[in-house]
């Protein structure tokens, strides 16, 4: 009886239940066949766009941690371009109110709010046009508060604190940090939200600081209009990056710099550039690196034109400029010499001049300085003690002889010493020198004859200096008969760092640093260490080992202490009179090098404590005179300031080669 009535009951249940679903099925049915166009063209009128979230960026420090860019956040105003484009007038009312709250002119925030495309010149936005414009982001909080409140005024327009680059050294350091530029938003990189490292470690190690982007997808209809949020992810900070760079050397190099380089336009030197480098010698790692002419970094906060950015000096003359390096050379020619049987110790005359296929190569200021060993070759600088092993060398290896095959062997040393190539240095853009040998230049001539041998029949008719037009004119015969033939007077230049040869600041500093610690070649870094946001060290960077100078411990000690002595009694005593040798012992060697048609070149080249190098120091300027009257009292305020030693105002430039 109970089964019955539960049998009973359940068929009643079912037959609700089956009126029920017919009942919502037919519902279902009547909306779909109603309300079914109104669907599909809500699905079409419907678009999802990706908006990119820029991450915060990963700071750099200094060797003890001390920020040489970091973030800070400030008020920005930015605007919704596809509000402004929907408002009557295309958003034109609100931008002069904006303009007017900023006190900018129109034409500046105008400007800024409308998009890059072919014909729109800089400043204009690169990105997306549904990402925040930034149209000023230098705004006190009080005005940005005023903006915040009165958004029946400023549709479209958002205040927000956004970080941005502080570069708390100034014009120091800037060439090596580099600088950030808006990504290019054809290049698939998210925007022009998203800022990437143009130069500098900034570029070098964009994948390490920059971090991850975040995404917010967005709905809009068809005429542009968001109308929802579908979805965000947030960004992921980058990482810090750790140099090797010392802040407080690295203010005191750029200042030593600077200083020198005014003070050699007061004597009537032309002086239009510099550099100086600060090397670990026995770790390859760099300390500091400056460059002169330099800039103010916090110029990318600001509308920046076209034309002024143009106008900004930012290739580094350390690692790419180019430049003779006169004596400062001679430390490969000594190797070189002594490899090839010369003795260290054995008398060699030191005439005012010496004989090279019929030409007369001088000693500076065409001192005949008696006989000497090559200690004091390298001591007073001897020109004419290195033309003869030059000129020796070149004869021993064949000359001119077709048949044999030669050696060179001062260009082999000077390829050992990590010149004619790259350093490989952590910046992204490097010269690479220039180590002239026979092959170089017959290709060269290759490459110019053609030129060269009309000029020698026209001449240099546009030459308003008679004597220098003829010069041009008969070298130009005389090139266009054997431009390609390496001569005598080829090597003989090439012994002194002169002719064709060119070295970078960042390679002569290595190569000294070679010298310094024994033989060993670094390829150089800055970058020391990456530290994640919870300070976590997640990877080290050491500077490789890329070549050892093939030369004996003995040769390079002798060298060392031979350079030890210029600072004291040499071409460098003017420059380092006074200075206290008894606390720290410097050694290096002035280079004065000729260029054509411009100012000598002054360089020097040096390493300190003599005995057990920790640091090199090089500097040049251009057109800077000789290298005992500009450069080395430079690197001498550099010496003074990394150890703290007392700085004398007696030390007199001196005019050693």
């Amino acid at each position: 009886m109970r089964d019955r009535v539960h049998r009973g009951r359940l068929a009643v249940l079912f037959a609700i239940v089956t009126s029920l679903m017919l009942t919502l099925l037919g519902r279902m049915w009547y909306l779909q066949i109603t309300t079914g166009p109104e669907y599909a063209r809500a699905a079409t009128e419907n678009r999802v766009r990706t908006v990119s979230l820029p991450p915060v960026r990963g700071r750099i420090l200094d060797v003890h941690g001390r920020p040489l860019v970091t973030n800070r956040t400030r008020p920005q105003v930015s605007v919704d371009y596809m509000t402004l484009i929907h408002q009557p007038d295309r958003g034109r009312a609100v931008l002069a109110r904006l303009a007017e709250a900023l006190d900018r002119p129109y034409e500046e925030i105008a400007n800024r709010a409308r998009l890059c495309g072919q014909g729109v010149s800089r400043p204009c936005w690169p990105g997306s046009p549904y990402e925040p414009i930034i149209v000023a982001d230098d705004v006190d909080a009080r005005t940005a508060l005023s903006i915040a409140e009165r958004q029946d005024e400023f549709p479209g327009v958002g205040t927000a604190l956004r970080p941005v680059r502080v570069y708390p050294l100034g014009t120091a350091a800037a060439h090596l940090l580099g600088y950030l530029q808006p990504a290019s938003a054809a290049a698939g990189s998210g925007g022009g939200a998203r800022l990437v490292g143009r130069d500098g470690l900034e570029a070098q190690y964009d994948e390490v600081l920059a971090g991850r982007p975040g995404v917010r997808e967005i709905a809009v209809n068809s005429a542009g209009k968001v109308t929802g949020v579908l979805g965000e992810q947030d960004p992921e900070p980058g990482d810090d990056l750790v140099t090797s760079i010392d802040s407080r050397i690295q203010k005191i190099t750029e200042r030593a710099l600077a200083t020198t380089i005014a003070k050699a336009r007061k004597r009537g030197e032309p002086a239009d550039a510099g550099a100086a480098v600060v090397l670990e010698a026995r770790t390859g790692r760099v300390t500091a690196l400056a460059s002169h002419p330099s800039y103010d970094p916090a110029v990318w906060g600001r509308d920046l034109s076209q034309q002024d950015f143009e106008s900004l000096p930012l290739a580094s003359n350390a690692v790419l400029g180019q430049w003779a390096p006169g004596s400062t050379w001679k430390i490969v020619s000594t190797a070189a010499a002594v490899r090839a049987g010369r003795k260290p110790g054995a008398s060699y005359d030191c005439p005012g001049s010496y004989q090279v296929g019929g030409r007369s190569f001088r000693n500076f200021e065409g001192a005949a300085l008696g006989r000497m060993n090559l200690h004091r070759a390298l001591v007073v600088s001897c020109d004419t003690i290195f033309y003869r092993f030059a000129d020796q060398m070149w004869r021993r290896d064949g000359g001119l002889d077709p048949v044999r095959r030669p050696k060179d062997p001062m260009q082999v040393m000077a390829r050992e010493f990590g010149f004619g190539d790259r350093t490989g240095v952590d910046l992204p853009n490097e010269a690479a020198g220039r180590v002239p040998d026979r092959d170089w230049k017959k290709a060269t001539w290759e490459r110019t004859k053609e030129a060269t041998c009309r000029r020698a029949k026209t001449g240099y008719p546009e030459e308003s200096d008679r004597k220098r037009a003829a010069y041009l004119k008969a070298l130009a015969a005389e090139n266009c008969r054997s431009g390609g033939v390496w001569w005598a007077g080829d090597a003989a230049n090439f012994s002194i760092g002169q002719g064709d040869v060119l070295v970078t600041p960042l390679q002569l500093a290595r190569g000294y640093a070679a010298l310094a610690n024994g033989g060993k070649l670094f390829s150089p870094r800055i970058a020391k260490a990456v530290v994640g946001p919870d300070g976590t060290v997640l990877r080290k960077i050491k500077p490789p080992v890329v070549g050892k100078v093939a030369v004996s411990r003995k040769t390079l000690s002798y060298i060392r202490d031979a350079l030890a002595d210029v600072p004291r009694e040499g071409t460098a005593a003017g420059a380092f009179a006074g200075f206290p040798f008894d606390r720290l012992a410097v050694a290096g060697k002035t280079g004065t090098a000729e260029a054509y048609g411009r100012q000598d070149t002054s360089w020097f080249a040096s390493f300190a404590p003599a005995e057990r190098p920790k640091y090199v120091v090089v500097v040049v300027v251009s057109q800077g005179g000789t290298g005992g009257s500009t450069a080395a009292p430079a690197a001498r305020e550099i010496w003074e300031g990394i150890y703290r030693l007392p700085a004398r105002s007696s030390a007199r430039g001196g005019g050693g080669r």
